[in-house]
């Protein structure tokens, strides 16, 4: 492979989320696909950052695309079901997320992936993108997707992009600073975290976790203490007695020195050294608070990959992820820059505006990460199915495309986004829609001879929508479940009609999904339980559950939550005290009866 030339339609720098989707979406549309990854893992924030507890696009709505695919085969993988932490509805070993991916494009003969490499050169003439030098190799491209975590194409190319904060004059964001402060100088971006993998050996005692560095136990102080022990290890639980620690509160979020992580390869080395011994240190102080039954898991990443030499960095265990998990990097300039504004719900509605070149959806609330500070945002969540969730707001594909330069996308946290907005955008199911639609319009560049600037948006959307392998949903409805007999009709009704599209985000005279758990007199249990009990309306779209039956349950109270909409509806016109009969799955970390069947 040294010094080996390969010819390409579409290259993918960097095997994260993003670029794991728009590989696997472009290759499937029939490119001839390159991907290049620095990690042996593929995936991202969802497997090598070891996020597996994601967050976001988690109503049954908003399950579609690659990221509805990705749900699904989890749910099909992992015997022990998903319902295991309360931060997510969806937590996993990312062992499987990573097999996943790796089937995914292995399946794929116009496929190529190539791992353990990052990007040297950009390859360009007349201001246009043809390819990416790398140390072994070079890759000349008609169409090359950015997909690395912090944009470093972007740099390589000289594409013009943004880093740090916006003034609340530049685009009127009302959560913005007025004025350049303390905030805004520590903290240039939101803090990385690097995960890692803790595992309770019962009875057993865990080997001792070793203090690294900079070990200071007084700035963990305090860490769960509005939580308690037990809820503090719940909220990143995964099957198999192991726990996700990626904890914001005093926790292994690091952001001291952030900026260097694109100051120079000598100082992003050295920030993330730091970076993963704060995790370990981390991991000490639960240890020898909670006890030695807790330890560091084994044989959860692929510990080789990061003990390289080119590395320079020292990973005491496997337990600990491939990378940190970024929540932010490089910007680009594009044609068009979310802002706060376009994710935050229309007056009277519960949806954000609409952009009318819509390729992706995302809902999840605004969340920024500051060790030891608290910064208030605009709030955009909303209480739906009996719990809080978020505004739904859509992705335009203009963000994606830079502002001069050709022959170049960008599907990752680097899109055109404000630093304010990208607390929403940066969730790992929106990434995922987004490399999706970039990996399509990179397909169909290659099919059309166009540059991506020059693509007809209608084109890429109707190839989303229309997609043979995973339909992808770009008109958030609440209402609209992706196997709806009217889903694509009315997805691309309100591409048609933006000014009908509803504030609600409620299709109005929708009909009811069929209720794939009953079957005439019968009801298919697909690994739920049936509950007999008393309704308990505690206030607007917060309901508990009080169970009769069966008699092992009896008296316990439960929280009602659920995903699908048709759920939803019923559960505000039951009655305070009303006898209900309802399928589900019990999320014990979490305290609620997930349900997906009321009676039949």
């Amino acid at each position: 492979m040294v010094n080996q030339t390969y010819t390409a339609d579409v290259l993918v720098v960097g095997g994260g989320t993003g670029g794991t989707a728009a590989a696997i979406q472009a290759a499937r549309r029939g490119a001839k696909t390159i991907l290049v990854s620095e990690f042996p893992w593929l995936g991202g924030m969802l497997t090598s950052a070891g996020v597996s507890a994601p967050d976001g696009n988690e109503l049954e709505a908003f399950q579609t695309g690659l990221w509805g695919a990705f749900i699904q085969e989890l749910q099909r993988r992992q015997p022990l079901g998903l319902d295991n932490s309360w931060v997510s509805f969806f937590s996993y070993d990312p062992r499987i997320g990573a097999e996943i991916f790796a089937d995914w494009v292995q399946e794929l003969p116009n496929l190529l992936w190539i791992a353990g490499q990052t990007p040297l050169e950009v390859i360009q003439q007349n201001n246009c993108v043809g390819g990416v030098r790398f140390v072994d190799f070079t890759v000349n491209a008609k169409v090359t997707l950015d997909a690395t975590e912090l944009g470093d194409l972007l740099a390589l190319a000289e594409v013009p992009y943004r880093w740090g904060w916006e003034l609340r004059s530049e685009w009127g964001e009302n959560s913005a600073p007025a004025l350049f402060d303390y905030l805004t100088e520590k903290y240039p971006v939101q803090a990385p975290t690097w995960v890692v993998v803790m595992q309770d050996f019962g009875e057993s005692v865990a080997p001792e976790i070793p203090s690294a560095p900079n070990d200071n136990p007084s700035q963990f102080t305090g860490a769960w203490d509005d939580y308690g022990a037990e809820q503090f290890l719940n909220y990143g639980r995964l099957p198999g007695g192991l726990f996700m620690i990626n904890w914001p509160i005093h926790g292994n979020d690091y952001g001291h020195g952030v900026e260097r992580v694109i100051a120079s390869l000598e100082m992003r080395r050295e920030f993330l050294q730091e970076c993963l011994w704060h995790s370990q240190n981390f991991a000490r102080f639960i240890q020898n608070q909670l006890g030695p039954r807790y330890g560091l898991a084994n044989d959860i990443f692929p510990q080789s990959s990061i003990q390289n030499p080119k590395s320079k960095i020292q990973n005491p265990t496997s337990a600990f992820a491939l990378h940190p998990y970024y929540r932010e990097s490089r910007r680009l300039v594009g044609l068009t820059t979310i802002r706060e504004q376009d994710i935050l719900p229309i007056a009277g509605g519960r949806v954000a505006p609409l952009h009318e070149d819509t390729i992706a959806i995302g809902n999840y609330a605004n969340d920024h990460h500051y060790p030891g500070v608290k910064f208030e945002l605009l709030p955009k969540s909303i209480r739906w199915g009996g719990r809080w969730t978020g505004t739904p707001f859509t992705i335009p594909y203009r963000c994606l495309v830079p502002i001069k330069t050709d022959g170049l996308l960008v599907c990752e946290k680097n899109i055109s986004v404000s630093h304010i907005a990208n607390g929403s955008t940066r969730l790992q199911p929106v990434v995922m829609g987004i490399g999706q639609a970039a990996g399509m319009a990179a397909a169909l560049c290659i099919e059309l001879n166009l540059s991506p600037r020059d693509l007809p948006v209608r084109i890429l959307q109707e190839a989303l929508l229309r997609d043979r392998h995973h339909a992808a949903g770009i008109i958030p409805i609440f209402n609209l479940p992706p196997d709806s007999p009217d889903w694509l009709h009315l997805q691309l009704y309100y591409l048609d009609n933006p000014e009908t599209y509803p504030k609600s985000g409620n299709c109005p005279h929708l009909s009811p999904p069929q209720d794939f758990y009953c079957d005439g007199d019968s009801v298919n249990l697909r690994n739920i339980d049936c509950f007999t009990g008393l309704f308990h309306r505690q206030a607007q779209q917060d309901y508990k559950f009080i169970i009769i039956l069966p008699r092992n349950y009896q008296g316990q109270t439960w929280q009602i939550v659920t995903l699908r909409s048709h759920i939803d509806e019923q559960l505000q016109t039951y009655l305070h005290g009303q006898l209900l009969k309802i399928w589900g799955r019990f999320n014990r970390a979490g305290n609620w009866l997930l349900v997906e069947h009321i009676d039949c």
